[in-house]
């Protein structure tokens, strides 16, 4: 779990890290007698201060504690050691379930700021578009950047748009990398789902590092990662129908046919490599810094079983009927470079970083039905690619005057673009074959090719420039504030955005502290632009039917005939306040309470289906047999919590050493005003609705109001064991009838894992996740077509059951 005290950890290393600016990053780590203190500069510009003295929440991950979770993702092991934090193990819904992202404090996960030693670290091109929870975010992708670079991780669990810019509504995580030299270390870790033996995972991380001169060094990273398959379906009903009817009499291969034909009910197929590095050289008055990630990964999206039955089967080419696939090619890179140094008192920062991901999209074992028989079994789909150019200019000084006084300025340029290539002619062709007379569906079955329409090119530019003060008039008390003014060249606009912070120590071991702030969030452009169609379960008359889902971009003809208008930027204000408790050394609790209000936020609308909108669509080029939805700032929500972590460690004699970390969140979101319908929209009649209720209740209801994790870390000798518990609250999942609403009980998790470090260079480690493997609540109905949605795919802990793995590590 995520620490708030870091005298709790007692190591006895001593271990020094210097800043990559004063501007943003973690300065330092110091020993105190024995234990050490950690020194943040996050949600703090230019001030070093212990995690304990900072005056807006924040949570420190070590990259050891990363790697001892037993997750091949980064973003499944801030999951179970942050407790607000919220990225479940997503089963269907197209690319959502490749991008590892996560919410803060019950928000969008594009409402969180990430950067990389301080710096902005860009988004992916991939989106949330038919995904039930998170719907349309568009977020940075944290699988991308090498687990064996992070030292650590900084999350802080504060609005800091002024200090950082948009996006950080609802926070901020700031991955730090490492610096080591002449040193190094090699881990390979593998395990399996419990239950059917599936779901094997591969990761090998190797980190080193060497001296340059005496005065630089460079940290280089290599991490390969394979995941295989998991699959909880259960066997097709024997009362579905798979193959034609044989002179109306049941086709004979019924009574034999294999049913258990769905492999798609689970976590994907995925495979990665991703290399980093980490570099600094200082020529006495100026220092030259670099850093950068390069990452290749392929993943699978195996799509639902299509029985030979199916109208859009074709039994000349798949006579046991088919499953498509489309694997999406990604090429992720980032590389930073900048000098600083310091000048007439004020340290001085420049940089320049580039930013992009690419996602090539491909399909096979499918067809295009509306062909016929010559269709082709594979197709391109289509790409699409984000960038982000980032230019920063911040300078920073401490002044003795009244106390400290701590005074940052900075400028930045950031030019984005986004695009989208079409597919391949025959991945959207619309053909005329009729399958024993009916229509079928045009373009490839399972993932239709982006068309010449949806291809498009969007870019901007924005210029922000900041003020950040921080001022200690007395050793009990800071004050901060902070300023931010930002242009946008497209419909996004200006925004002035403002903080104020307060902390006071009441006593030695008490200190109360308190933030309000206004923040925003423009609008990504792949929100502006995407366009896609993409198939997704709905309960449809208490059946989960499967509905071809079409993204309208917002500017398109279809779109506006259905009531699109431009976006705008979301604008927020957030209010905490909390206090810190140390009664003692080795004990201390942080608890903080908080409210974030977010309007014109910014949603993909209802899925509109039926006859007046199949017209529309039809009217506009497009297929009639589809639904529709686009992006529209729908809704002005209310989220209000409390975070609390306590830590506490202490000497268990002979037996060793124990640390002691609980975290508890609470949180609730509601929504305090729906847009009306617009009058294209209304004039459709009452059944068309822009957020309906089923939309509504994954932003409110959907992950659980409440979340407890107890860890402890004991130490005796060479051996090191971690026992976590997660309890995750209860959650429901709302439907547009109110009776086909789904209520999901409470479940408790509990991890374990064992380090043996046999010597100073070598170590080994076995665990388990949910070791008592734990499943959610069935859902009490799925479809039984296709065997598959017994379970609800936002479970916050997935629905594969226990993990267990085992790890070997070296040293040199």
């Amino acid at each position: 779990m995520a620490q708030s005290n870091p005298e709790a950890e007692s190591n006895g290393a001593n271990t020094k890290r210097v800043s990559r600016t004063a501007v943003h990053s973690v300065a330092s780590h110091r020993s105190v007698a024995g234990s050490s203190e950690a020194i943040v500069v996050t949600g703090s510009r230019g001030v070093q201060r212990t995690l304990l003295k900072s005056p807006t929440p924040i949570d420190i991950i070590k990259g050891t504690q990363l790697m001892q979770t037993g997750k091949a993702s980064v973003i499944s092991a801030l999951n179970t050691l942050v407790p607000s934090y919220n990225s479940p193990q997503r089963a269907g819904g197209g690319t959502s379930t490749i991008i590892a992202t996560g919410g803060l404090r019950g928000l969008n996960p594009d409402q969180m700021l990430v950067l990389v030693d301080g710096k902005r670290r860009h988004k992916t091109s991939l989106i949330n578009a038919v995904s039930s929870l998170y719907n349309g975010s568009v977020p940075t992708d944290l699988d991308m950047i090498p687990a064996s670079e992070i030292d650590h991780i900084e999350v802080l669990r504060e609005g800091a748009a002024a200090q950082y810019g948009s996006d950080a509504i609802a926070g901020v995580i700031n991955i730090i990398l490492k610096k080591n030299a002449n040193s190094g270390s090699s881990t390979f870790t593998t395990g399996a789902n419990m239950d059917r033996g599936d779901g094997q995972q591969y990761q090998w991380l190797n980190n080193g590092g060497i001296k340059l001169g005496s005065k630089g060094f460079l940290n280089v990273s290599a991490d390969l990662k394979k995941q295989l398959a998991s699959n909880r379906a259960d066997k097709i009903s024997d009362n579905v129908q798979l193959y034609n009817r044989v002179n109306g009499q049941p086709d004979p291969r019924e009574a034999t046919a294999d049913r258990m034909v769905t492999t798609n009910y689970g976590l994907m197929p995925q495979s990665s490599v991703t290399v980093g590095y980490n570099a600094e050289y200082d020529f006495n008055k100026i220092t030259f810094y670099t850093f950068g990630t390069y990452a290749l990964r392929d993943s699978d999206l195996n799509y639902s079983y299509r029985a030979p039955s199916n109208v859009n089967s074709l039994s000349e080419i798949y006579p046991e009927g088919f499953r498509p696939r489309v694997v999406v090619h990604e090429q992720d890179y980032q590389f930073t470079a900048g000098l600083k140094g310091k000048i007439l008192g004020w340290n001085w920062d420049g940089s320049s970083s580039f930013g992009a991901n690419r996602s090539r999209q491909t399909a096979d074992h499918t067809l295009n039905a509306s062909l016929g028989p010559s269709s082709p079994l594979s197709f391109y789909v289509g790409t699409l690619q984000s960038t982000e150019w980032v230019n920063s200019v911040d300078i920073t000084r401490k002044w003795k005057a009244m106390g400290n006084l701590q005074t940052s300025l900075g400028f930045q340029h950031r030019l984005e673009t986004y695009r989208v290539e079409a597919g391949d002619p025959w991945s959207y062709a619309a053909g005329t074959y009729l399958n024993n007379g009916k229509v079928v569906s045009p373009g490839a079955n399972g993932a239709s090719g982006f068309t010449p329409d949806d291809a498009g090119f969007k870019q901007r530019n924005n210029m922000a420039g900041y003020v950040d003060l921080e001022w200690d008039p007395l050793k009990s008390l800071t004050i901060g504030v902070a300023g931010r003014y930002e242009h946008y060249d497209d419909s996004s606009g200006n925004s002035a955005i403002g903080k104020a912070s307060l902390r006071y120590d009441v006593t030695k071991w008490l200190s109360i502290r308190g933030t309000l702030s206004n923040g925003f969030r423009a609008p990504s452009l792949a929100q502006m632009l995407y366009a896609s169609t993409t198939g997704q379960f709905r309960l449809v008359n208490n059946d989960l039917s499967l509905l071809q889902i079409k993204t309208l971009p917002v500017g398109s003809a279809a779109a506006r005939a259905l009531g699109a208008e431009p976006l705008k930027p979301e604008k927020s204000k957030n209010m905490s306040a909390g206090f810190v408790i140390k009664p003692f050394r080795r004990f201390a609790v942080t608890f903080d309470a908080y409210q974030i209000e977010v309007n014109d936020r910014i949603a993909l609308t209802s899925t509109l289906t039926g006859t007046a909108v199949s017209n529309i669509l039809a009217q506009n080029g497009l297929a009639s047999d589809i639904s529709a939805q686009y992006y529209t700032n729908a809704i002005n929500t209310r989220t209000r919590g409390i975070d609390v972590v306590a830590t506490y460690n202490h000497s268990v004699g002979p037996l060793g050493h124990m640390q002691w970390n609980l975290g508890w969140n609470y949180n609730q979101t509601v929504i305090t005003n729906i847009k009306s319908n617009p009058s294209q929209l209304a004039s459709l009649g009452s059944n068309y609705v822009l957020f309906d209720r089923l939309s509504q209740g994954y932003m409110t209801k959907a992950i659980p109001r409440t979340k407890l994790s107890l860890m402890n870390i004991w130490t005796f000798g060479p051996l090191i064991l971690n026992t976590k518990v997660t309890r995750y609250g209860g959650y429901t999942i709302l439907q547009n009838s109110a009776a086909s609403d789904r209520r999901y009980g409470p479940r408790a998790i509990v991890d374990m894992d064992l380090t043996w470090n046999i010597n100073r260079w070598v170590n080994v480690g076995f665990g388990g996740n949910n070791i008592f493997n734990t499943y959610p609540s069935a859902n009490g109905i799925y479809n039984y077509s296709l065997g598959q949605g017994q379970y609800p795919g936002t479970s916050p802990f997935g629905f594969t059951g226990g993990y267990y793995y085992g790890r070997v590590g070296v040293n040199f």
